[in-house]
């Protein structure tokens, strides 16, 4: 039903009202208790509060002094919650517990009571650490005008770990929780193809007991943060029901785009984002080598190749099971620096296939990431500078990805791309693998190495699968995302070290779009819409140079780390391109 600009004079107005429609009556103190281990007691803060010490939910537990810790921790505070909240937590089903971001899974307590939990925990460890934490926390759990515990347990897998974006919250809900705004593409993946012009579906779900009646905005702008698109839209939705809307939007480029809906009237406000691309596999961006691109490759190949690689593994008994032996391996890279990584064998004799994992930015490989049965062999690489593999090159985070920017002979992913061959090197060394049968993957930084391992070392690559990869399309990549571009921008801009010109003259010869043409593997690759560490479209700006045969799926809803399903999906490509049932 439409209504006239008088009743949306009216609704507008009407905005000033919502501030007493919902209580937002945050509660929670500023200052946790925070201790680093696991035990099953630390839900409970009647115990061990002595060795508990304070931290801020806000930032990231290594800027509050525990710098290289990864693993599990707790974060845990006492709440009083008023009895005045009461009568509204009844009326809306409970109170909203809001955590902002978690690095990397967690499982959230409330009293006792599981009330959420994002990511997966060892051992199927799965990271969502740029996820925001909402969790529903139901009246019954809760002791009115008493003290109650809030418990978060935390893993982190590697690099920076635990609750930061903020801040934490504990508030009534209101009317706006009623309102549902969202999307109805046809595209699971929501990958708009054929026509420039297209319409966008978007639904709205009115859970009051009358008629809704409001604004609806739709604001879009490309990845590049350029308008695009402006609309506006009068609705009305029956009580208790779902309505649909389509705004149309016309001369779509291939690209990403940010959407963002914005409701308005009365009864409720509502925002909601969402991105959507359109037919992303025609994005150019041309490669752009230096004219010795190649023979610099070929030539840290050549220095490689002189490297005796040492290679000693060690069994790690406790590690070991029936089925499977696990070995430290430590060998000698380009410049003679030692890296490490470990090993996963099947017990029973045989030639197998092989995947080498490598690791993200500032992570750390660790054998249980490479559990991929019991008919593949399992190698987590860390390159320099990354986890156990720091003894002669650590130049620490912040500040890996800048060192010795200024000097491509000596910039720190000559040495990393050149870790990862030296793994490949080691794999086809060993008499149970099959060098037929070898394949690399690897999220992020990973992804990044993964497509340089498979051009640098194409001939000994059967399959690949990179996951939002990094390191590409960098003239643009520093126009869409801030980290780490920003240790990029502070050392050009602000410590004036070196010029932009000289930055991209070294950055392009590890551009991963520029060492795409040489990937002789076939490839499947996964991307996140809400990716804002490794945007879509730097994913596709070297995803689209590959000449290999490649596939691509993205996940419309995920950021920076991927649903379960592409490990499934990524684990059935690369067993059948390996010959594996």
């Amino acid at each position: 039903m439409i209504v006239g600009m008088k009743k949306v004079i009216t609704v507008m107005t009407g905005l000033l009202l919502l501030a007493t429609t919902a209580v937002a009556q945050s509660i929670v103190p500023a200052e946790w208790k925070f201790l680093t281990g696991d035990k099953p007691e630390y839900i409970d803060s009647a115990r061990n509060e002595y060795w508990w010490n304070n931290i801020s939910p806000l930032t990231v537990w290594e800027k509050q002094g525990y710098q290289g810790y990864d693993g599990f921790a707790w974060y845990r505070v006492k709440v009083v919650v008023p009895a005045s909240m009461k009568k509204n937590a009844e009326k809306y089903d409970g109170l909203m517990l809001n955590l902002g971001k978690i690095d990397d899974a967690d499982e959230t307590y409330f009293n006792g009571h599981k009330v959420g939990a994002t990511g997966k925990m060892p051992p199927d460890y799965a990271g969502a650490y740029d996820v925001q934490r909402s969790y529903l926390i139901p009246p019954e759990y809760v002791s009115w005008g008493k003290k109650n515990t809030i418990a978060v347990r935390v893993y982190d897998a590697g690099g920076d770990g635990g609750l930061y974006g903020g801040p934490a919250e504990l508030t009534n809900r209101g009317n706006p929780d009623l309102l549902t705004l969202g999307t109805a593409f046809a595209q699971e993946d929501m990958i708009l193809k054929g026509s420039s012009d297209a319409e966008l579906p978007v639904t709205l779900r009115n859970e009051f007991k009358k008629k809704y009646r409001g604004a609806l905005t739709l604001k879009i702008a490309t990845d590049f943060g350029d308008e695009f698109h402006n609309d506006y839209k009068e609705v009305a939705v029956k009580k208790t029901s779902t309505g649909q809307f389509a705004f149309r939007v016309r001369n779509l480029k291939p690209g990403f785009y940010k959407a963002t809906l914005a409701l308005q009237s009365k009864m409720g406000n509502k925002k909601y984002s969402f991105n959507f691309g359109y037919e992303p596999e025609k994005i150019v961006s041309p490669a752009d080598p230096q004219p010795d691109f190649a023979e610099f490759w070929e030539r840290a190949k050549a220095e490689l190749a002189a490297v005796d690689p040492q290679y000693k593994l060690i069994r790690i008994d406790s590690l070991c099971t029936e089925t499977h032996n696990v070995f430290l391996v430590e060998m000698r890279s380009l410049g003679n620096a030692l890296i490490r990584g470990w090993y996963r064998v099947p017990v029973k004799p045989g030639r197998y296939p092989a995947i080498m994992q490598v690791p993200g930015y500032s992570s750390v490989e660790v054998p249980s990431y490479v559990n991929y049965g019991d008919d593949i062999i399992g190698f987590a690489l860390n390159i320099r500078g990354h986890g156990n593999s720091t003894d002669d090159v650590n130049p620490g985070f912040p500040g890996y990805i800048l060192t010795n920017l200024g000097d491509k002979e000596k910039y720190i992913y000559r040495g990393a791309y050149m870790d990862c061959v030296r793994g490949i090197d080691f794999l086809c060394s060993r008499p149970e693998v099959d060098a037929s049968r070898i394949a690399v993957e690897g999220a992020s930084q990973g992804g990044a190495l993964t497509f340089a391992t498979a051009a640098l070392a194409a001939d000994r690559i059967a399959v690949c699968a990179p996951q939002v990869p990094f390191l590409s399309d960098f003239r643009d990549y520093f126009r869409v995302a801030n980290w780490p571009a920003n240790e990029f921008i502070d050392l050009v801009e602000n410590k004036k070290a070196l010029t932009w010109d000289q930055a991209y003259y070294t950055l392009s010869y590890f551009d991963i779009k520029n060492l795409a043409h040489m990937i002789k593997a076939p490839m499947i690759m996964g991307a996140g819409l809400m990716d804002e560490v490794c945007p879509p479209h730097i994913n596709f700006a070297a995803f689209n140079l590959v000449n290999s045969e490649k596939k691509y799926i993205v996940y419309p809803y995920a950021g920076h780390g991927l649903p379960d399903h592409f490990y499934n999906a990524k684990m059935e490509w690369i067993r059948t391109k390996l010959g594996l049932k």
